[in-house]
């Protein structure tokens, strides 16, 4: 099975009550994928996700922390602190270190081979994908295929 880190958009969408275009499809993609994939991936997070979502000012913050309960979370150690840093000063992060760059530095520092998100700016970025890849290898490391959930789909016969 694929080893799936869930970055906070993915959890947000799933419980948001907005009602804008963009969040009703990203609420729609996210329930569907949690209820038609999920069972098929090996399922992570972090501390970085729970302290995200616990903002006072997170949109379903009970309901989205309830969602992740059972789900192992990826320590963050000196070696994630260390890549999310190089992944800010090298410029595909945005300042500060936490947050995105910690997303991709945990996820890629634990082997993950996907992070699931609808962050298009940041995180799940083509843009992004060849100059994080050459940093990463750089360290020794292979990071994960960021996408959204509508890109991490099982051919039918697979659901």
């Amino acid at each position: 099975m694929a080893r799936v880190y869930l970055e906070t958009s993915f959890i947000s969408a799933c419980v948001t009550d907005r009602a804008d275009t963009a969040s009703l499809y990203h609420r729609q993609v996210s329930c569907e994928w949690w209820d038609t994939q999920r069972l098929a991936h090996d399922l992570f997070v972090s501390a970085e996700v729970v302290i995200e979502l616990s903002a006072p000012d997170s949109h379903g913050r009970d309901e989205a922390l309830q969602k992740i309960a059972g789900i192992p979370r990826l320590a963050i150690g000196d070696e994630v602190r260390g890549l999310a840093g190089l992944l800010v000063q090298e410029k595909v992060m945005p300042a500060p270190v936490a947050g995105d760059a910690v997303h991709v530095a945990v996820a890629t520092v634990h082997g993950m081979d996907y992070v699931l998100s609808w962050n298009v700016r940041h995180l799940a970025n083509p843009n992004k994908i060849e100059h994080l890849q050459r940093i990463c290898r750089r360290v020794g490391l292979m990071p994960p295929s960021i996408v959204t959930p509508d890109m991490l789909w099982g051919s039918e016969d697979e659901s």
